[in-house]
């Protein structure tokens, strides 16, 4: 069995940016960054927009297509920056429009695209619009901005109807009218600090096509949308008695009134409409817990571009379960002329290198204490790799968290009183929520720490253990978790594993084996090695082979004589 080495040679260049190819997004791999955790120039503890351009190097030489940054907005960090205050502006503790301005540049240079947060379905208390909604009475043009309403009873004591939280307790919250009686309520779906917008009120949908361009005429190459399926809800706002946590699934026969209701397409129409008048193709990529099926209908070829496959980042490690996700995803997606988009990890669910370390369910965004059973972070780390391996060879585009490519694991350890999740506090500490994921990087081995910031005090502490998971370690090392993403994404470029097409080939019921173009992928889920075909030549694999595939990993190989030397 013969390696060889895929890896092409990186050159920059001052005057190239992105390719121009109009359908990059259809098979491109996207690397998102979380800005508070990702790398602080500044000492103070929180990561910025100087510290990810003076990092940019890294993304270039992982070999990624473009990246995501969640939100940098101003913001009181209500619920980690997804709570805006300015849409058209950046958080001081981030950095400047022209520090945004040269990251993007940067980028660019480095031909890499950049996709930011576009948060529609909510904003801040502290936005302009909703300070001056309290300010007026009810009834008024400001009020109808947002979803005010009288509550229920003879004193409008009770919410307006029973819609919950996903953080916990009631959707609803009362206001104080100018006068020190209590007044209206006002809606949000998340936290109080986010008041929903009311989409059906044409000033909001002016406002925010202002907001796409504004950063459209910055340069960015497109918009991870977030809460899409949330912005239009039922007329009448109707009570809805059934749980609206995970994946959204319609009850019998009926989707939950404040979920993927008809009139949220209209508005894609439009967004798409005002994209296609720029040059090159800017992208609008849906994050929306649905099913597949529900989730291609946003991805239509007059709406937006992409939708995040959530069908198969819930999808525990079992191969049949995947094999079922990934045929389903491809059917829903095929059927409207889309490509399908993978992912594993992100900001608001267990890293996937933790998760696999359980046998058993995991409660995705629940989080994990130092006194709740822990994950075989060893175990963890084999399944992330295969599963990772598995993903990339995959048509489609594909979503990578930052840290994932480091092996990076869930901070499980992280004290109660460093917790900043809204929900923690919202579930009267039942849920520990998604700090354990945004930890912030450790880049080397040494102190302070461990090169995210010149600061000790991060704003969320990062464990001793991070220290041997960092960049500098695992750079020049062929068997770490970072020599692997390198080369997995090096592959799938050189082959164009993104525009190919999976056939199933015949295998054990633990192993899911596929072939795309050349290259043939393995999967082994069972706890005992099985044989590899002979004569193949492997180009990677997720742990060492010896003629056989171990439990729980994943190999590329291709017989041998069929590539060129």
């Amino acid at each position: 069995m013969t390696t060889a080495d895929p890896r092409p040679a990186r050159t920059e260049t001052a005057t190239a940016g992105p390719a121009a190819d109009d359908d990059w997004w259809r098979s491109a791999v996207i690397y998102q960054i979380y800005p508070r955790s990702f790398a602080d120039s500044d000492g103070d503890g929180t990561g910025d927009l100087p510290g990810i351009t003076a990092r940019l190097d890294h993304l270039a030489d992982l070999g990624v297509d473009a990246l995501w940054l969640s939100p940098f907005y101003p913001s009181p960090q209500r619920d980690g920056g997804y709570d805006v205050a300015d849409y058209r502006a950046v958080d001081p503790r981030y950095g400047t429009l022209a520090d945004f301005d040269a990251l993007l540049a940067r980028a660019h240079t480095l031909g890499i695209r950049v996709v930011v947060d576009l948060v529609p379905n909510h904003c801040s208390t502290q936005h302009q619009a909703f300070r001056a909604a309290l300010a007026a009475a009810p009834g008024s043009r400001e009020r109808a901005l947002f979803h005010f309403r009288d509550g229920r009873g003879q004193d409008g004591s009770r919410p307006p109807n029973d819609w919950a939280s996903m953080f916990e307790g009631p959707a609803w919250t009362r206001v104080t009218e100018a006068d020190g009686r209590a007044g209206q309520w006002y809606l949000h779906l998340f936290d109080p600090g986010q008041p929903d917008w009311n989409w059906d009120n044409p000033a909001v949908r002016e406002d925010f096509e202002d907001t796409l361009e504004f950063w459209l005429d910055r340069g960015v190459d497109g918009f991870r949308v977030d809460v899409c399926d949330a912005l239009v809800k039922a007329p009448g706002l109707p009570d809805w008695p059934h749980p609206t946590h995970g994946v959204i699934e319609p009850v019998d026969g009926a989707m939950p009134p404040m979920w993927d209701q008809e009139g949220i397409h209209e508005i894609f129409r439009a967004w798409r409409r005002l994209l296609d008048t720029y040059d090159g193709q800017r992208i609008l990529c849906a994050e929306a817990w649905l099913p597949p099926e529900r989730a291609a209908r946003i991805i239509r070829p007059d709406e937006m571009h992409q939708a995040f496959n959530f069908r198969f980042l819930e999808t525990a490690w079992r191969p049949v379960a995947l094999r079922d996700a990934i045929d389903e995803s491809l059917a829903a997606n095929d059927a409207v002329g889309a490509p399908t988009t993978w992912v594993l990890s992100n900001h608001d669910v267990m890293r996937h290198a933790s998760r696999f370390g359980y046998d058993g369910p995991v409660e995705l965004e629940h989080g994990v204490g130092a006194d709740d059973p822990q994950p075989d972070r060893a175990l963890g780390l084999r399944r992330a790799r295969a599963a990772t391996a598995l993903m990339l060879a995959l048509p489609g585009s594909a979503y990578l968290y930052q840290g994932e490519e480091i092996g990076l694991p869930e901070v499980t350890d992280l004290p109660d009183q460093a917790r900043q999740d809204p929900v923690w506090e919202r579930s009267g500490h039942r849920i520990r929520g998604r700090d354990g994921c945004r930890v912030p990087l450790p880049w080397t081995d040494r102190p302070p720490a461990y090169g995210f910031s010149r600061s000790p005090d991060t704003w969320l502490p990062q464990p001793a253990y991070y220290r041997a998971y960092a960049v500098s370690v695992q750079r020049d090392a062929p068997d770490s978790t970072l020599h692997f993403y390198r080369r997995l994404l090096a592959l799938r470029r050189r082959y164009r594993l993104g525009t190919g097409e999976i056939r199933w080939r015949a295998s054990s019921d633990q192993v899911l084996h596929f072939t795309n173009g050349l290259i043939q992928v393995m999967t082994n889920f069972g706890a005992e090695p099985v044989p590899l075909p002979p004569g193949i030549q492997c180009l990677a694999a997720s742990r060492s082979l010896d003629g056989n595939l171990p439990s729980d990993a994943t190999v590329w190989f291709v017989e041998q004589g069929v590539l060129p030397h």
